[in-house]
């Protein structure tokens, strides 16, 4: 407890934008958010008061974090499994818990697990070998079963020499079909430790090479009866794992109904446009999950929201600041989010988000912006 203010201190392991939007949705509840910065520029690092310094990976630092903290929480799922556990056994409240985190952290426990429970997945197989994958078939993807994020850490192989460098690397791998897809959805749920849920809308991502570059809100033309059937797979994943804090379930829709694509225990980027688009974002509804207070009202602020993320574009052109004078000039409106983040092409820098009545104007509103601010000049009077 913050002796300043009586009001939990919680812990944050990772420094990047979700911990930075987490440490704004804290602000506003008079918390503390402590964070865990690998590097002094991160994001969270750059506006948060308390920070400590070390790595994920360093169980010394992550004992050092801790203490004092009601809670310790993510901004990423790559902390060891192991040193998770010894938290717990020193004491440490650790939500969502090592049990739980795991199928978010190990895509081979994740696909076991939700085989067990009887959930719609691909058909999957762990492969070591170029036989093992063969006898699987093609085409495939191959995934590594730790450590990989937007497109990282996944191969859509279709010939064995495809295959061969992914298979000699070493990397423990799984293999799942490649599932004729209509679209990709995801499911957004928070979960407190009394076993209260809530769930926003099912919306819409839209992903190029690997990347979320949209989100959609909700979802447009998405029966009732399967939107249903989403928040209700992403609720029961919640219960059964026993996940604490914000689950978010990626979701493939195909013409035989929805499949399983990934877990995240964690803010997501498909609940990004929660920040203005909904009564209750996805990062103050984190903190009250994991502290075990009332959970938050999901409903949405407009009747559609985009959010398009903000990615880094090439060298040159006018700077982000003289960027934005532009962006607000043209679209009042608009909401941005950066990251704090060096530039690099085909980074996420940032985010912005738009809301409104009909989805292809909002839409168009926020691609335009995200476009502008990677680009530094209007997209419209190009293609006028």
């Amino acid at each position: 407890m913050d002796p300043r203010t009586g009001l939990p201190v919680v812990g944050m392991v990772g420094a990047g934008q979700l911990a930075r939007m987490t440490h704004q949705a804290a602000i506003a509840l008079g918390q503390s958010l402590r964070v865990l910065a690998a590097d002094p520029d991160d994001g969270a690092a750059l506006v948060a008061a308390d920070v400590h310094h070390g790595h994920h990976t360093d169980l010394a630092a992550l004992r050092t974090f801790s203490k004092g903290c009601e809670v310790v929480t993510f901004d990423h799922e790559h902390v060891p499994t192991e040193h998770l556990r010894a938290l717990v056994a020193d004491g440490i409240t650790v939500l969502p818990g090592p049990d739980a985190l795991v199928h978010a952290q190990d895509k081979r426990v994740m696909r076991e697990r939700l085989g067990e429970l009887g959930l719609p997945i691909p058909r999957w197989a762990p492969v070591s070998s170029a036989a093992e994958l063969a006898e699987f078939g093609f085409p495939a993807v191959l995934k590594a079963t730790r450590g990989g994020y937007d497109g990282r850490g996944v191969w859509l192989v279709s010939s064995p020499e495809d295959a061969a460098e992914v298979l000699d690397s070493g990397t423990a791998l799984i293999a799942e079909e490649k599932v004729p897809l209509v679209r990709e959805l995801a499911a957004v749920v928070a979960r407190s430790p009394y076993g209260q849920v809530a769930a926003w809308p099912i919306v819409e991502t839209v992903q190029r090479d690997g990347i979320c570059v949209e989100v959609l809100a909700p979802a447009p033309g998405l029966p009732a009866e399967l939107a249903i059937e989403a928040q209700q797979l992403a609720i029961r994943i919640a219960t059964e794992l026993d996940v604490v804090g914000v689950l978010a379930v990626e979701l493939f829709e195909t013409a035989d109904g929805l499949v399983i694509n990934e877990l995240a225990m964690r803010p997501h980027n498909s609940g990004h446009w929660t920040i203005e688009g909904s009564r209750t974002s996805q990062f103050e509804q984190h903190l009250r999950a994991v502290l075990d207070y009332p959970l938050g009202d999901t409903s949405m602020a407009a009747p559609v929201v985009v959010m398009a993320n903000v990615l880094g574009g090439e060298t040159g052109g006018p700077g982000i600041d003289e960027r934005l004078h532009h962006l607000f000039a043209a679209d009042p409106a608009v909401k941005v989010h950066l990251y704090g983040k060096a530039v690099r092409p085909g980074r996420k820098i940032g985010h912005v988000t738009a809301l409104g009545e009909d989805l292809a104007t909002v839409r168009a509103r926020a691609v335009r912006a995200a476009a502008w601010l990677r680009d530094g000049r209007d997209p419209a009077e190009e293609s006028a």
